[in-house]
């Protein structure tokens, strides 16, 4: 017999003071890539990303129930998680904003899976879309990394609402 979980009472606080005591928690930033059915690209700024095991070698991030890109991530094989440096805070806005072609101009390379890995990344995972699990609002997706690499460099970090870039060496 599994133990319970006693049930939780429900918040003494709204989403906005929730939001507010969240942003206090510095998040490193990251654009998740894929390729859509058409031979484009697909790309977004996440900040909730995590490693979850060494051996396999897993990693987390989430995505909003109602995002328009769901199907694709959901559907897709595999993405690239590029971690961000300081200095591309602009990459980040970008990948944030609702623009035609958000690779118009952006420099990158492509992974084995032929997905695009962006040039100045602190570092990069491309991941076999392993699992997912709707949890509240978001699903948490669990990619399982088959290849990385890094560029050691000071990073982009989002803190307070705002994106800040962490002091060099």
């Amino acid at each position: 017999m599994s133990p319970r979980s006693p049930r939780t009472v429900p918040p003494e606080f709204d989403t906005r003071h929730f939001r507010n005591a969240l942003s206090q928690f510095a998040t490193g930033v990251t654009v998740i890539t894929t390729r859509l059915a058409n031979g484009s690209f697909l790309g977004l700024t996440a900040s909730s990303f995590n490693s979850v095991s060494l051996d396999p070698p897993l990693v987390l991030w989430s995505l909003a129930q109602g995002a328009s890109s769901l199907p694709v991530f959901t559907g897709n094989s595999h993405y690239v998680i590029n971690v961000l440096a300081a200095g591309q805070a602009d990459m980040a806005e970008r990948f944030a904003r609702r623009v035609e072609n958000r690779f118009d101009g952006v420099d990158f390379a492509l992974s084995h899976t032929g997905l695009p890995i962006l040039n100045g990344a602190a570092a990069w995972f491309e991941c076999h879309n392993r699992s997912r699990y709707p949890e509240g609002d978001h699903v948490i997706f669990v990619g399982e990394v088959e290849r990385c690499d890094l560029q050691p460099q000071p990073a982009l970090v989002f803190h307070g609402g705002r994106f800040v870039e962490t002091a060099g060496k």
